[in-house]
């Protein structure tokens, strides 16, 4: 057991350079390379997360910019659309008027066409009156005249 202690001695003895080693290797890495890698990955992070922010502020603001105009292209529909109706009622008013007119004036004309028609009726009513009064002349002279005159002229004139 001696021998084992003496020999791991020994070993623990040559090994002292090489932790020293060991030891300068590891602080010089953690001065030159690990201290500077930390410094440029944790600016890279924030870098990154700024970019991150900066780009989902990008999007609220455009998402802000996309309501907005959204909401003017409703009122913009919503005007046009209110003033299409205007333009249709004040159309509508404006045919109304001159069915109206034009009503007003066909039935003036067929008033008209109906008194001239009034008209022509009497005076059609009183030619035929005449003429049924020549003809029942014309009827009873013809059934009154003497049965010896049939091959006399009509009105008795020999």
């Amino acid at each position: 057991m001696d021998e084992t202690l003496r020999q791991l001695g020994e070993l623990l003895l040559r090994s002292i350079p090489t932790i020293f080693l060991f030891l300068v290797v590891y602080v010089g890495y953690r001065i030159i390379v690990h201290k500077p890698l930390m410094r440029v990955l944790e600016e890279r992070y924030a870098k990154t997360q700024g970019a991150v922010e900066k780009a989902r502020a990008d999007v609220a603001a455009a998402e802000a910019k996309t309501a907005e105009y959204e909401q003017r292209l409703r009122e913009a529909k919503l005007s046009v659309f209110k003033a299409v109706e205007a333009r249709r009622a004040v159309a509508m008013n404006a045919r109304s008027e001159v069915l109206n007119a034009a009503r007003e004036q066909a039935s003036a004309k067929i008033g008209q066409a109906k008194a001239a028609m009034e008209a022509d009726v009497q005076v059609a009513k009183n030619s035929l009156q005449s003429e049924v009064e020549r003809l029942a002349s014309q009827v009873i002279a013809t059934v009154l005249r003497p049965a010896g005159a049939v091959g006399s002229p009509v009105g008795g004139v020999k």
